[in-house]
């Protein structure tokens, strides 16, 4: 296809979502570099991505770009080959199997504490933060860590799994306000060192373990940002894995990043830029997941609170960005301006989801009230 009928069904595509080439609105793409149309139309996403992060295009509003294009179903416009042959070896291959577990946590978040420090709230929580009540990221994220902790009804003595604990955050906070015993769990050697420094003195255990290792027996189980990283063939050993670790009369709170659809591999770009081996749950999967392990008691959906906190993190990340720089180059910062911005922009759109899912091994006696 010559280049000018490129451009004129990329700018097609683009006007079903009010999008201009040259245009004077923020969310309006300015391209750079006339190759991009080609780009685009044969790499799908992976294509707008790298494109953005070489300097080929810009957008003043990012957010509002990927908000537009999310609503307008543009992501499904465009499917090269390759996402085909991506989705079969996922289907055939498990990314996210024992040997896989830690790249994750080489990749993504031992990247350097530095960027986390600078873009999370003081405790470091990076999830989605509860925005009701809300008017800073600090409160945000706390009034989310006790929402969670409200939701499992944690009491002095109990005995608590963190699965995917991150720097400890979430951890400490239910050891000092609750008064509990907690045991974290992450694939990440630099989050182990920055939370057990963080934790020292509490009765806090910071391991460096995959999930399926766990077999202690715990009172109570959350797991807050981590089951993306689960994958689908691996959705019931989890839920296996959450069930025998948890007691007959306990509960497990479940809060993950979902999508509308099932599906079997994440966003190209995202796969390989900013979470490898990560995918998006369905409603479906996780309720045949939970099918024979555990009585779903609740399940709350968050999804719009992760596009303010998502712009929270990227005005924190914009705003330290003299200092960053230091570390990361500049091609480093459009990598994540551009993951940042377009993940708001689908929550914005209501591609993806944030849930909140409290589970039950045999039901709560006379019914389970759930906080909001």
């Amino acid at each position: 296809m010559a280049r000018d009928s490129l451009r004129r069904r990329v700018e097609e595509l683009l006007a079903h979502a009010d999008v201009e080439v040259g245009g004077s609105r923020p969310w309006d793409i300015r391209v750079h570099d006339a190759r991009l149309y080609a780009r685009v139309m044969a790499q799908g996403s992976l294509g707008l991505g790298e494109s953005y992060m070489d300097g080929w295009w810009d957008c003043d509003r990012l957010d509002e770009l990927f908000y537009r294009i999310v609503r307008a179903g543009l992501e499904y416009e465009v499917r090269p080959l390759a996402d085909g042959l991506r989705a079969l070896r996922a289907r055939v291959i498990n990314l996210q199997s024992p040997s896989r577990a830690f790249q994750i946590g080489r990749r993504h978040y031992d990247i350097g504490n530095d960027l986390y420090r600078c873009m999370l709230d003081r405790r470091m929580i990076y999830s989605c933060g509860y925005w009701k009540d809300a008017m800073t990221l600090d409160e945000a994220q706390e009034a989310k860590l006790d929402l969670v902790c409200r939701k499992l009804g944690l009491r002095p003595g109990m005995r608590v799994l963190d699965i995917g604990c991150g720097w400890g955050g979430a951890a400490k906070f239910a050891a000092e306000g609750f008064d509990v015993e907690v045991v974290g769990i992450t694939v990440s050697e630099e989050q182990v060192r920055l939370a057990r420094d963080s934790c020292e003195g509490l009765p806090i255990q910071i391991r460096l373990q995959d999930y399926r290792e766990v077999t202690d027996e715990f009172d109570r189980v959350f797991s807050l940002g981590m089951f993306e990283h689960v994958g689908c063939k691996n959705y019931s050993a989890f839920m296996r894995v959450a069930r025998r670790c948890l007691r007959d009369d306990g509960l497990f709170l479940l809060h993950t990043i979902g999508g509308n659809r099932s599906v079997s591999t994440n966003d190209p770009w995202m796969a390989r830029y900013i979470f490898p081996n990560s995918m998006l749950p369905s409603t479906k999967q996780i309720a045949d997941a939970c099918e024979g392990e555990f009585v779903i008691e609740d399940w709350h959906n968050l999804g719009p609170d992760y596009d303010k906190t998502l712009m929270e993190w990227y005005r924190n990340f914009e705003g330290g960005w003299d200092t960053l720089k230091e570390s990361y180059n500049e091609r480093f910062r459009r990598m994540w301006t551009y993951y940042l911005l377009s993940c708001a922009g689908a929550f914005r759109g209501r591609k993806t989801q944030l849930w909140q899912i409290v589970l039950s091994p045999r039901g709560v006696s006379g019914g389970y009230l759930a906080p909001r």
